[in-house]
């Protein structure tokens, strides 16, 4: 019994969960945010459906990467004790037939939404997999920017799920993930900047000095920040959202501005650790906000 414990542990690690829970969590917001914008009824079938799907293409395609980078894996002191460098998932395939069978079942629940929703699980999984961990990963620092458009994909398909309708504020919760991934991956490179270079993968924090990799990381952090405020523009969501997006977006802001006049391992992982919960907030008050407004 502890074995197939420890052998569900080890399947269950390398989807890498805390990546796809946030992920997921955006494309849950979205499929409300999708309904509830338009004040309809919340098809909870739908809801489920879209959330399931978004779950099950993001631990898929993390096991996949993971088998793609189980080299890099095994070198790195981040990461060398991952199911498969350490040995815990023996023969490293597995985990590659478990992505596949998980992506599999993401892409056909998919198609059993809509077709939109069916291509952006296919282009989330194939940005994901193959342009970033397969082709740029290794050889381009623009990777993570090209790679980052699969991480808007969930948020994407949680509100196609939910509507077909207005597909601009679709994207713009979509671009706010898109734009987020830059300060939260850069943040975590420049913290573990010697592990990435002892594998040479040309993160940009490996391939600039440190002082130009902490300024691209502030410049990307109040894109995005600025961006946040888009769908405020668009007149969607009204005070609650705004006032979560200015004072957690202040907190980025003033964490990025102490990396840039101080930089430090130290103040890059408070950057790094900040990222993930001011995203999340972000989304809940979308979701808040529709259903209950505060006007001013």
């Amino acid at each position: 019994m502890k074995g197939s414990w420890s052998t569900l542990a080890s399947y269950w690690q390398v989807t890498k969960p805390r990546t796809w829970f946030l992920l997921t969590f955006t494309g849950f917001c979205g499929a409300i945010v999708g309904f509830g914008v338009f004040g309809k009824n919340i098809d909870w079938y739908i809801v489920t459906l879209a959330t399931l799907a978004i779950a099950l293409g993001s631990a898929g395609a993390n096991a996949i990467t993971c088998y793609i980078d189980r080299d890099i894996d095994a070198v790195m002191d981040r990461t060398k004790t991952r199911p498969l460098p350490s040995g815990k998932i023996r023969p490293a395939e597995k985990a590659l037939y478990f992505g596949l069978a998980l992506s599999t079942i993401a892409v056909a629940i998919s198609l059993m939404l809509n077709l939109i929703c069916f291509g952006l699980m296919l282009f989330g999984l194939i940005d994901n997999i193959l342009i970033y961990s397969k082709w740029l990963k290794r050889r381009n620092p623009i990777n993570i920017i090209a790679g980052g458009f699969s991480g808007g994909a969930p948020a994407m398909i949680g509100y196609s799920a939910a509507t077909t309708e207005n597909l601009a504020l679709g994207l713009v919760i979509a671009a706010l993930v898109v734009l987020w991934i830059p300060t939260h991956i850069w943040s975590l490179a420049l913290r573990y900047k010697e592990d990435y270079a002892k594998v040479r993968v040309p993160m940009l924090p490996v391939v600039v000095p440190e002082k130009v990799a902490i300024r691209c990381i502030a410049s990307t952090s109040v894109l995005m920040v600025a961006f946040s405020l888009v769908p405020v523009l668009m007149g969607v969501f009204r005070a609650l959202y705004m006032m979560v997006a200015f004072i957690f977006g202040a907190l980025i802001l003033v964490f990025n501005f102490l990396l840039t006049i101080r930089p430090n391992v130290k103040r890059a992982w408070l950057v790094f650790k900040l990222s993930s919960p001011y995203l999340a907030a972000l989304f809940m008050s979308m979701v808040l906000d529709v259903f209950f407004p505060i006007y001013l």
